[in-house]
């Protein structure tokens, strides 16, 4: 690659950043020094396409520019207008692109790998299968954008703007998605496992067979949403609206575990030296009544208002002596002694609020062995 001119000029007779239109000579300070040309084109056919890593592009009017395959990795572009830009296959790995105008740019396989577009503009840009993993995008604008294939994992989309985009099988795993609006978004076939969507707005999005397992999805609206197919396997929904959701009673009735009536025979973890040091752990079989409150989220754990203790054992399945007392291990005061019946006077009903107060217990004792 040929190396930078550097050049010095007075900074009184230039314009500042924030003006630079493209038609004007460019100059492109760099940590080489400084890139002249006629155009971003040409300076990247003078010096080559790795020319612009670590530069200071902030502010720059780059709209409708032929970036396809540049290495802009670490460069600053905080308020560039990159407006219908090509950028296929470019390296925007840990970019500074905050603010910055992507309006209907194509940024199909480019690498965004880290970069800062907090509050950037990417209304109908194409981000087919890019790479956004760790991508800073709080408040960003995404409605209409196409983000099929994308790689979004680990990054941070809270309160951005997703409505109507296209996200069929987006890899959103532990994405921050907290108050983001995804109304109409298609998000078919997506995997948002362990995903945050706290008080998202999903109304009328698609969700079918999407990956929701652990997600969690407490206050977020999925009104009308299409869930037909999807896994909300072990997923938080406390407070969250599925009214006219598709297949939402189908899905209410596959994460059910319990049966309404009748005893059921539950299994839970307790501790003989509870008021110590938790160290010797002992499995409590409890019989939880018919007349008793009970519920289990998406996941396998389960509640129960009261229930009584049939039986306390060592992980081995034997059993104590009659005068053995357990301890809860969140509430010592809270015991299970055999033969005695224990109740929770404060039972939330609330079936999606996996942790709210009540008797937690598994209906196999292996899983409590092993929780």
């Amino acid at each position: 690659m040929q190396q930078p001119t550097v050049s010095t000029f007075n900074d009184e007779t230039t314009e500042p950043k924030s003006h630079i239109q493209r038609g004007n000579p460019m100059k492109i300070t760099t940590p080489h020094g400084t890139l002249k040309g006629d155009s971003i084109e040409a300076i990247l056919e003078e010096y080559g396409r790795d020319c612009l890593r670590n530069a200071d592009l902030r502010g720059f009017d780059l709209s409708h520019a032929d970036l396809t395959n540049a290495d802009l990795t670490n460069a600053d572009l905080t308020g560039a207008d990159l407006s219908y830009a090509n950028l296929h296959g470019a390296d925007l790995s840990r970019a500074g692109l905050s603010g910055a105008d992507l309006r209907d740019a194509d940024l199909r396989d480019a690498d965004l790998t880290g970069a800062d577009l907090c509050r950037a503009d990417l209304h109908g840009a194409n981000l087919r299968d890019a790479h956004l993993t760790g991508a800073g995008l709080r408040r960003a604008g995404l409605s209409g954008a196409d983000l099929t294939g994308a790689g979004l994992s680990r990054a941070g989309l809270s309160g951005a703007d997703l409505s109507r985009a296209g996200l069929r099988r987006a890899d959103l795993r532990r994405a921050d998605l907290t108050g983001a609006n995804l109304h109409g978004a298609n998000l078919h076939d997506a995997n948002l496992h362990d995903a945050n969507l706290c008080d998202a707005d999903l109304t009328g999005a698609n969700l079918s067979y999407a990956n929701l397992r652990d997600a969690k999805l407490t206050g977020a609206n999925l009104r009308a949403a299409g869930l037909s197919g999807a896994n909300l396997s072990g997923a938080n929904l406390s407070g969250a609206d599925i009214t006219n959701a598709d297949d939402a009673d189908l899905i209410i009735a596959q994460t059910c575990i319990l049966p309404d009536d009748g005893d059921i025979i539950g299994w839970k973890k307790a501790w003989i030296d509870g008021r110590m040091s938790f160290k010797t752990p002992v499995i409590v079989k409890l019989l939880v009544p018919s007349d008793a409150q009970r519920s289990n989220a998406t996941g396998r754990k389960c509640r129960a208002s009261k229930a009584q203790v049939l039986d306390l054992q060592d992980l081995d399945g034997h059993s104590l002596k009659p005068d053995t007392t357990a301890y809860s291990r969140y509430d010592t005061d809270f015991i299970y002694k055999k033969g005695e019946t224990v109740t929770v006077e404060d039972f939330d009903p609330d079936r999606w609020n996996e942790c709210a107060p009540g008797i937690h217990f598994f209906i196999t004792r292996i899983e409590a062995v092993e929780y």
